[in-house]
């Protein structure tokens, strides 16, 4: 069965395995403190806010964001009917509108991705256009509380482990996801912590 964090307590244990197995994950939490949870609802708006997230600033993202939900543009059944001028002046792109109007459109059963291995949660959802396997780890990790999935296409976690790991270049994501291997059973602490750090080292936010 996989490991699903639901508590600071879980994330703690993961952090304090993290530690132990690598001294410079232990020097990181030095620096970050305690890791925070990052548990989200699941559903539609989740993965909505994380399109509204691809190839954007964290700042640009939670702006957006904040427009779709105060003009209630967050539902499946909402964002099907409005009109592609309605979500363009929310701030998505031509091309975003047409992800969201597709993940809309594809009625997928959140409910059954619940209780489904992080392979087959990312199978089921990149079947949407717009969403990528960034998306789908992203979802796996924070929506469903996975222990083990990672997001190497990340370019903040590149960035970080690049700083932390002392690497001459960003890690690209293949060679990402080889280090994230060896983080298991926490890749998604891991994940946590490299964010976190991220913060401290270039001092801005990483993820929303």
């Amino acid at each position: 069965m996989q490991r699903i964090i639901q508590t600071h307590d879980d994330v703690a244990e993961g952090a304090a395995w993290l530690a132990s197995h690598d001294k410079r994950f232990a020097h990181a939490l030095t620096l970050t403190g305690p890791l925070p949870l990052r548990r989200r609802k699941d559903g539609y708006a989740q993965l909505l806010s994380a399109i509204v997230s691809q190839q954007v600033s964290v700042a640009a993202a939670n702006a957006i964001w904040g427009r779709l939900r105060d003009a209630r543009l967050t539902g499946p059944r909402k964002v099907m009917w409005a009109s592609d001028e309605d979500l363009r002046n929310c701030g998505l792109s031509r091309q975003k509108i047409r992800y969201a109007k597709a993940l809309a459109e594809a009625r997928i059963d959140f409910r059954s991705l619940q209780d489904a291995p992080t392979g087959h949660v990312v199978k089921t959802l990149t079947q949407v256009p717009g969403i990528g396997v960034w998306t789908a780890e992203i979802y796996a990790m924070f929506s469903l509380g996975h222990a083990d999935v990672f997001a190497p296409g990340d370019l903040a976690l590149q960035e970080a482990a690049r700083i932390l790991f002392d690497l001459d270049d960003r890690p690209k994501e293949k060679a990402m996801r080889e280090m994230a291997d060896d983080w298991s059973p926490w890749r998604s602490v891991a994940a946590r912590l490299l964010w976190a750090y991220y913060k401290v080292a270039k001092d801005r936010e990483g993820i929303r």
